[in-house]
């Protein structure tokens, strides 16, 4: 099929059933937009919607958000997952106020040397919020293009991205540019599903080969899939006489990075020891609970939950910044990963019933 008769029908679909309610397009400046592709990464449109309105009816403009404290950016962003997105974000606002004056660049190359934007995420927000012809290869286009040619390989593999990154430049049009993306991403989000493609309702089913084999199901290849490791840590639940909870502020790298946490107790240490040691305080430890399973995208992370109750007289180092101690009333606005919110809850369902 020529790329004018793919682009025809890939429109005439989208004028038809493609998505154009969406909340970031209602207003396609680059700001905006920018915000929302930074979202969809590796994320479904029903998952980031909530989110994207309130992070923009919090932070309208490049500018509030560079001067926000990173804190409550991750307090808005939790539960969303792919936290290093949020601090990207954070990172590149503050670079376009201090190299652009404000103004996101308009340029691919400058686009793709900020923080957390790659090639697709720049091709889009081009062609989004400048009408530009740049082309796109998110995952679910990456599905739709090595099916329609029967693309061999893994998409990771640089000779396969390369050859997907050719058809996906093919059959980008020079006209209605930001319909196309929207379409192309709908298509493969709606109707080249991974698991149950919906081929008859597909305007590009004709031309596809790997509908013409009978072999939706074998592309792309699958990513090279070694055993999960399993890591293992010890967070301590601690509380206060008065109920409160003790939080640690993570670096702001590696694992939940710039989130709050409980403290983590290395293996083979008593954990009364370590908090005396470690936080000046005396507490009663009582039974851990069941072991809690987080996945990732390389590890799998067991959490053994451990309640202790903190006596006497606080250390000196809560007053630091990284240790706090909170009422469990007021954790709405933190930045708190999922399953140390799920423990949060936990924890105080139990307050309240003792």
């Amino acid at each position: 099929m020529n790329p004018a008769e793919f682009n025809r029908r890939v429109l005439s679909w989208f004028d038809a059933h493609g998505r154009k309610q969406l909340p970031w397009q209602e207003n396609t400046a680059p700001y905006p937009v920018w915000v929302s592709e930074i979202m969809l990464q590796q994320t479904q449109v029903a998952t980031v919607i909530p989110y994207y309105r309130r992070f923009i009816d919090r932070f309208p403009d490049v500018q509030t958000l560079a001067s926000a404290e990173l804190d409550e950016i991750l307090g808005l962003w939790a539960g969303l997952g792919y936290y290093a997105r949020a601090r990207h974000l954070h990172q590149a606002a503050r670079i376009v106020c201090d190299r652009y004056g404000g103004e996101m660049p308009l340029e691919i190359t400058a686009l793709q040397e900020l923080p957390g934007i790659g090639r697709s995420t720049a091709g889009a927000i081009l062609a989004f919020a400048a009408g530009q012809r740049q082309s796109i290869l998110d995952g679910n286009v990456k599905r739709l293009l090595a099916r329609f040619a029967a693309v061999e390989g893994w998409p990771g593999q640089p000779k396969v991205q390369a050859l997907l990154w050719e058809l996906a430049e093919r059959y980008t049009p020079a006209e209605r540019v930001a319909d196309y993306t929207q379409a192309i991403m709908d298509l493969g989000a709606l109707i080249c599903m991974p698991r149950r493609p919906r081929c008859l309702a597909c305007p590009l089913a004709e031309a596809c080969i790997a509908h013409a084999q009978g072999r939706e199901m074998d592309y792309p290849s699958p990513k090279p899939r070694p055993e999960l490791p399993t890591r293992s840590t010890r967070m301590v639940l601690l509380r206060s006489a008065a109920g409160e909870v003790l939080l640690e502020h993570r670096p702001p790298v590696g694992i939940w990075g710039g989130l709050w946490c409980f403290p983590e107790c290395p293996p083979g240490v008593e954990i009364a020891d370590w908090c005396w040691e470690q936080l000046g305080l005396t507490v009663s430890v009582g039974m851990p609970w069941r072991v809690l399973r987080h996945g990732f995208s390389h590890f799998r992370l067991d959490i053994s939950p451990i309640p202790a109750t903190a006596s006497g007289v606080r250390g000196t180092i809560m007053d630091g910044e990284r240790f706090v101690w909170y009422n469990t009333c007021q954790l709405e606005n933190l930045g708190i990963p999922a399953p140390v919110r799920l423990l949060l809850t936990a924890l105080t369902t139990k307050l309240a019933n003792d």
